[in-house]
């Protein structure tokens, strides 16, 4: 059996949508490297991303990508005790590349192979950049996810609620492409909202509020937006659609506000000594819910932890840690691994009616 250091340093690697993206991190938290390459030019094209383009742009860059992130570690591959790599979920021709790179390294240099849950990334996160103590409750927000957690250990999750429909950052996207600003839509809604005169304006539904669980839904406000935007005419008004963008981000920020709340009764029943709400995903990055999230953390007595932005979004850097994390509890993976297209972080919580893979 091979010997972990207590300062694992591993290589990350994360192909799972469209960012291409390798980092170094060392087991005391030290980002040693971290380079990632956007897609978004290859896409914007299309409103969306398309996996075979993806994929195709994976296979093209990686290798340079994992030369850079090792040659400005200053480790080189005689200096790492690992590689992780995400083997799901996401889009599978690109969680190959990643997969199979990663494993003929391990192959080649006779290295633990890690095989990271890309949600797992996210969820831990928060313990590489503020060093969150088990157990937390994680508000999980990206493209394709929308998720509460009560976070207890490595590869120790329960679910709490989940989307069931759109995730909210599918929400976004959508929302600006109806408004005509564009993809990607998180980042073009949030500027057109800081332009707002009357963020009042528009009344839009808050989705699930009120409701006893946990769980999202986000489809309606879409419907909501698409509505007002019919209204508003074929090419609105900058103004307009800055209200507009306001109104939905209120709506948003009014729903996590709800379901998080209600989700923190339920993580202090399990866990009466937890102490941090986390949030993390592309998502996390939006000031505005940033701003919401934390000021309910404070009204109930919780930390606040979001990571840094650059952080929040896909990057290598948090798989990575979490190959450091599972390295040092001997989780490492064979080289016959198979990626994973759909991996759920609590596989025993029932199934979501409608939200498919988003739960």
């Amino acid at each position: 059996m091979t010997t972990v250091p207590q300062s694992p340093v591993v290589l990350g690697i994360e192909t799972s949508c469209d960012e291409t993206a390798a980092a170094v991190v060392a087991g005391d938290g030290t980002i040693l490297s971290s380079v990632v390459l956007s897609q978004l030019d290859d896409h914007a094209p299309y409103g969306g991303v398309v996996p075979e383009i993806a994929a195709r742009a994976h296979l093209h860059h990686l290798d340079g990508l994992v030369r850079r992130a090792l040659d400005q570690s200053g480790v080189g591959l005689d200096g790492l005790d690992g590689v992780a790599a995400t083997a799901g979920p996401g889009l599978i021709g690109g969680v190959m590349v990643g997969v199979m790179t990663a494993k003929a390294i391990c192959a080649v240099r006779g290295l633990p192979f890690i095989a990271v849950n890309h949600l797992e990334g996210h969820a831990l996160t928060a313990r590489l950049t503020d060093g969150v103590a088990f157990p937390y409750l994680l508000l999980l927000v990206s493209g394709g996810h929308c998720q509460l957690l009560a976070v207890e250990g490595v590869g120790r999750y329960r679910r709490l609620g989940t989307t069931i429909d759109d995730a909210v950052g599918e929400a976004f996207d959508k929302s600006a492409k109806l408004l005509g600003l564009g993809y990607p839509g998180g980042p073009l809604m949030e500027k057109a909202a800081q332009a707002a005169r009357d963020p009042g304006r528009f009344d839009l539904p808050v989705p699930m509020k009120g409701r006893p669980d946990c769980d999202f839904s986000f489809s309606g406000l879409k419907t909501a937006v698409r509505r007002h935007a019919e209204t508003l005419g074929g090419a609105p008004a900058p103004e307009d659609v800055a209200d507009l963008a306001a109104a939905f981000h209120r709506a948003v920020g009014d729903s996590l506000v709800d379901r998080c709340g209600r989700a923190i009764g339920r993580f202090r029943a399990l866990h009466p000594d937890g102490r941090a709400l986390v949030v993390a995903g592309g998502v996390a990055a939006n000031r505005y819910l940033r701003a919401r999230l934390s000021a309910l953390a404070a009204d109930t007595g919780l930390d606040f932890v979001a990571p840094p932005l650059g952080l929040c979004t896909d990057n290598a850097a948090m798989i990575a840690w979490a190959g450091v994390e599972r390295l040092r509890l001997g989780l490492t993976d064979p080289l016959d691994f198979a990626p994973r297209p759909r991996w759920p972080l609590d596989p025993t919580a029932a199934k979501a009616p409608f939200a498919g893979a988003k739960a």
